[in-house]
């Protein structure tokens, strides 16, 4: 079987250099996460990427091409990384590919929601200002005993921070996250987010709908190729990091100079900081939503 006559071909040169800089972006995270479980240490920041995020650190730092794409090969190119002797790849001779025959129903199911998803969110206007107060009304009016990151302190007492929340207009679209809100924080919110209105709620400043964009690249792994993940999980990693510095933890010790939403300097400056990651995320989606495409055309 010789590839698809609509694949592009990429010389050795090519795909190793892609492969080197996916390696640079990913890897040392994942190692990271590695080492710390093997150590049974937690990381309330990153641990997320690969927890929340159910995509395991070794397909994370493997190479990839996209489906479209047949890679000129050796074999001591396949010695090193054997996936790509997997059972969704082909080879002849000295030429590997994704073999889309082996694409089912289900995936290429998915591949349709995700492409609309992503089609619905670039169409639809972004609604800033949220400053990141689900992280907040995920703690609201709970004890120590009960918040997710025990060990680590709060910036406010309960009472201040139960009253700094009263005191804001939540408007959480995003029903992962607000399926975290606690009982006393739901009513809150201004929006009350399904599952089934996803297609419907979701837009383009939300932080978690931007960092969502690495968990949709990876449930459409391998087709989507490994360069499309390595860059929505860089930028998966950059929200993260924005979530928890506005977060009401204090992480200042782990070196994590707070975003303070309580205050208007800090809302102004979580604005900004959203704002610019809502702007990374818009040609990511347009990737990620020509990749899905392919997958079902």
């Amino acid at each position: 079987m010789t590839p698809p006559v609509s694949n592009s071909l990429w010389s050795r040169t090519d795909w190793q250099a892609r492969r080197d800089a996916h390696y640079s972006k990913v890897a040392a995270q994942a190692d990271a996460f590695v080492e710390r479980r093997s150590r049974q240490d937690k990381h309330p920041v990153h641990d997320f990427l690969f927890t929340y995020y159910n995509f395991s650190p070794a397909k994370l730092k493997q190479w990839v091409p996209p489906m479209d794409i047949s890679l000129e090969v050796t074999e001591e190119d396949l010695l090193a990384m054997p996936w790509l002797l997997g059972e969704k790849f082909r080879r002849e001779g000295n030429l590997v590919w994704l073999d889309e025959s082996k694409l089912g129903a289900h995936t290429r199911d998915l591949a349709r929601w995700v492409a609309t998803l992503c089609a619905n969110v670039l169409a639809r206007a972004p609604r800033f200002r949220c400053f990141g107060l689900h992280e907040w009304a995920m703690v609201y009016r709970q004890t120590r005993e009960e918040i997710r990151h025990q060990g680590y302190e709060l910036r406010l007492a309960p009472d201040e921070m139960a009253t700094f929340i009263e005191s804001q207009s939540i408007g959480c679209s995003h029903y992962d996250a607000f399926r975290f809100f606690t009982p006393a924080a739901k009513p809150l919110n201004a929006l009350q987010p399904i599952l089934e209105t996803r297609l419907e709620m979701e837009q383009g400043a939300c932080l978690h709908a931007n960092m969502d964009l690495y968990k949709w690249a990876t449930k459409l792994w391998p087709w989507v190729g490994a360069d499309l993940v390595a860059d929505v999980f860089t930028l998966a990693r950059e929200g993260r990091d924005l979530d928890m510095r506005a977060s009401p933890y204090d992480l200042r010790h782990l070196g994590y100079e707070p975003v303070c939403i309580e205050t208007p300097v800090g809302r102004q400056r979580y604005e900004q900081e959203q704002r610019e990651l809502a702007a990374k995320a818009v040609p990511l989606r347009e990737k990620l939503r020509l990749a899905a495409e392919k997958m079902i055309a």
